[in-house]
């Protein structure tokens, strides 16, 4: 089968938009590197830090369903620019923040933002590929990853350097909108998003013949999306802890672990449009929940840190794809309401990502922490047996 070919519009728009999803993990990245000096400058312990980031995701999901509705209505273009100049505005607050208040509303409003960006800059994204005729989601989310590792680097160089971080955020700020501006007017407009003709492997779904059935479908994705950002919270917060507890590794070695996770889900999601578009997004979701589910049962029996680590790693590889598939098939039920879809499978996701360490953490009073992640081998199982929903109506090509 051939590659359909894009237009110069389309390619552009494409461009643009990877610089929104590069300057959103950008933008995650500069807030985490800079929590240290942060908690100094506000006085804020651990216990209350950890309060308030669970204000600010809170804030985020606000954010998502507030803007889910507003870009159906505007369209995602308008609300990429809004929310990317609100959450690159808002990254300076942490830094001028002096104690818990003026932190804690800082964080609220860089949720808020973060929050709306997600839905409107993936819904966006759709659009982009609906118009590409072929799988390219996973690039995005590839290049979010990109922008968290370039964020991580320069904000360890100014710190490195002794530059005030209120320096250091204001400048970031500054070069974000200065790039927001630039890419707005090279994103396409939802109505210019639709081919006439797209393979079957990139078709937009056509309308549910009722409410209920258009329910059920976004109930199932966002069950979907919660037990695999289920997983990969747990391998965020938790990698490193295991290896440490289970093996005795030393620091330094036990923090390989995330290192291999991440490395090998940034890998996946570079190679993963060329397997939707080769096999369909069905394949792309059942065999990463097998790959993951091998990967954590290795870590669940490994007793040699470098079987843990090759566990780690088939965990990341696995769960690579299978969220840019869950967003393309949220985003194209056909229902006219794209973003609305998105937003609601989309938090209920990041439900998954905030519970996840919680349960292990709480799970971890009664068993051991290696026992513990059953669950979410549990969640990538079930993952597997229902990876049937992302399927657009029309078969895939196989």
């Amino acid at each position: 089968m051939l590659t359909p070919t894009a237009d110069r519009s389309t390619r552009v728009a494409r461009a643009a938009v990877f610089t929104v999803f590069g300057l959103n993990g950008f933008l995650l990245a500069m807030w985490v590197v800079h929590i240290p000096p942060i908690t100094d400058r506000t006085g804020v312990a651990k216990p209350t830090l950890g309060m308030f980031i669970l204000l600010m995701a809170g804030a985020g999901i606000v954010g998502m369903r507030i803007a889910g509705p507003l870009a159906d209505r505007f369209g995602s273009r308008a609300l990429v620019g809004t929310a990317a100049v609100i959450a690159s505005v808002a990254v300076i607050g942490p830094g001028l923040a002096t104690g818990p208040v003026t932190l804690a509303i800082a964080l609220a409003c860089f949720g808020f933002g973060n929050g709306a960006l997600d839905v409107s800059m993936n819904t966006q994204a759709v659009h982009v590929e609906r118009a590409y005729r072929r799988p390219i989601m996973a690039a995005f989310h590839a290049l979010f990853s990109g922008g968290g590792l370039l964020g991580s680097l320069l904000g360890a160089a100014t710190l490195r350097a002794g530059l005030d971080i209120r320096i250091t955020l204001g400048l970031a700020a500054t070069g974000c909108v200065a790039l927001t501006i630039a890419a707005l007017p090279r994103l396409l407009r939802d109505t210019e998003s639709a081919p006439a003709e797209i393979p079957d492997h990139a078709a937009s779904d056509p309308a549910p013949t009722d409410k209920r059935e258009h329910s059920r479908k976004v109930l199932a994705l966002a069950v979907i999306a919660f037990a695999v950002l289920l997983t990969e919270g747990v391998a965020g917060d938790w990698s490193t802890l295991q290896m440490r507890e289970h093996l005795g590794a030393d620091a330094a070695t036990a923090a390989l672990a995330f290192g291999a996770f991440s490395v090998a889900m940034t890998a996946g999601r570079l190679a993963t449009d060329r397997v939707s578009g080769a096999f369909g997004r069905v394949a792309v979701v059942r065999y990463g929940m097998l790959i993951s589910a091998l990967g954590v049962a290795l870590i669940i029996v490994s007793a040699w840190i470098p079987l843990t680590l090759l566990g780690w790693a088939l965990t990341g590889l696995g769960l690579s794809g299978s969220v840019p598939q869950i967003f393309t098939a949220a985003g194209n039920l056909g229902t006219g309401k794209a973003a609305t879809d998105m937003s609601r499978v989309f938090s209920f996701g990041y439900l998954g990502l905030l519970a996840g360490p919680a349960v292990i953490g709480w799970l971890t009073a009664l068993i051991p922490l290696t026992t513990a992640l059953a669950v979410p081998l549990i969640a990538v199982l079930v993952c597997c047996r229902y990876a049937g929903v992302v399927a657009p109506a029309r078969a895939e090509s196989a």
